[in-house]
């Protein structure tokens, strides 16, 4: 790859990818909180000193910082710090003080960042559905287990079958059900190989099942795998595209949520966890496979940017979200220095994993062995 591909698909588009969930989640805080008459004093996307910006009606100060890792909203009447107390203002002030809110009204506002991420992931998932289409797996074949009724008809990965005994199929779903009726039973299949069309014999293996009523039943197995090379795109009405976009966005949530599980058991390893190294690589990945690909991986990123948040770590939306919830339990909020040292707590954590992700970038990019072939 040229130094100009390298460095649109992998820096350029890293960026445009994080800038865009970044400012899906600051927005979500900003929205809420003018929603609650609350002032939000700037919205940045980065840090660092300002590049570019602007001032709008309602104060806000709009600009693009020099580092772009991230980004921040700040409201009128925040805390300076973890556990500050709360400065003298006058009525107008304290009408439009997001200290001065009620608690669910800041909880709402807290929350409202994750949220949004969540809800772009659907957004995004709903759109695929029903402007390109979800894969149809065709019925073509992909693996082949070993010593299965495929393997001893002589069918091969990539063959895509045309008829079963005469009659057409097209999905692979047609296949499954005419085969899985027809345990013990000589099939003959229509197949397209290379090009050419050819007839084979298949006798699908007998094996026992469980229906739905929870019956035991013989039913047919050829032993094979649909081929992902080999799919069609259906696109959804509005309806099911946003139930799809909803059930995918859910069922990565539930999938985070086992892995997050399981590294807290010990029963799963920390050397999947990625950092912007591999964020960055994998958007450049991504793109290179389409738009459709790169949209898909921005709702992943989106999601997981939502739920992390969402953890009870202090720093995060979650601890402070946690710390609310202890002051409507307790009528009054957290201690100052409570909160202070939890909010130290959590910022060691965060940039012990931020650390150890970076490290994990730099193994599985073999950066750290080039190094060493360097030195040694």
């Amino acid at each position: 790859m040229s130094f100009l591909g390298f460095t649109w698909y992998y820096i350029i588009l890293f960026l445009v990818v994080l800038t865009v969930l970044v400012y899906v989640h600051e927005w979500g805080h900003y929205w809420v909180a003018r929603r609650n008459k609350v002032r939000v004093e700037v919205f940045s996307i980065g840090f660092g000193p300002e590049i570019w910006g602007w001032t709008d009606r309602s104060g806000t100060r709009w600009k693009i910082s020099s580092i772009p890792l991230g980004g921040y909203v700040k409201m009128f009447g925040e805390t300076s710090g973890p556990g500050a107390e709360l400065v003298a203002m006058t009525p107008e002030e304290q009408a439009v003080s997001f200290q001065h809110k009620g608690l669910g009204q800041r909880a709402a506002i807290v929350a409202a960042g994750p949220i949004a991420n969540l809800l772009f992931a659907i957004v995004i998932f709903a759109c695929v559905a029903g402007f390109v289409g979800i894969p149809v797996p065709l019925a073509g074949v992909g693996h082949i287990l070993p010593g299965s009724a495929a393997e001893a008809a002589g069918l091969k990965s990539g063959d895509t079958i045309l008829a079963i005994n005469g009659d057409p199929v097209h999905r692979f779903e047609d296949l499954r059900r005419v085969v899985s009726a027809s345990p013990g039973v000589p099939l003959k299949l229509g197949v397209r190989r290379q090009g050419q069309e050819i007839t084979v014999s298949a006798t699908p293996e007998a094996k026992v099942d469980t229906d739905e009523s929870g019956k035991e039943v013989q039913v047919g197995r050829l032993g094979i795998a649909p081929d992902p090379n080999q799919a069609m795109f259906e696109r959804q009405n509005p309806a099911m595209a946003v139930w799809i976009g909803i059930e995918r966005t859910f069922v990565m949530m539930a999938n985070i949520v086992h892995y997050l599980g399981q590294l807290v058991t010990g029963a799963g390893s920390a050397d999947q966890l990625g950092g912007p190294i591999r964020i960055a690589q994998m958007s450049g990945d991504m793109a290179q496979g389409g738009v459709v690909n790169l949209l898909i991986f921005i709702a992943a990123l989106s999601v997981n940017l939502g739920l992390i948040n969402l953890l009870p770590v202090p720093m995060l939306d979650g601890g402070h979200l946690v710390f609310y919830l202890a002051e409507l339990v307790r009528g009054r909020p957290v201690g100052a220095k409570v909160q202070e040292y939890s909010f130290r707590f959590g910022l060691i954590l965060v940039l012990l994993l931020m650390v150890y992700a970076t490290w994990n970038d730099l193994k599985h990019l073999r950066i750290i062995e080039f190094i060493r072939g360097l030195v040694t």
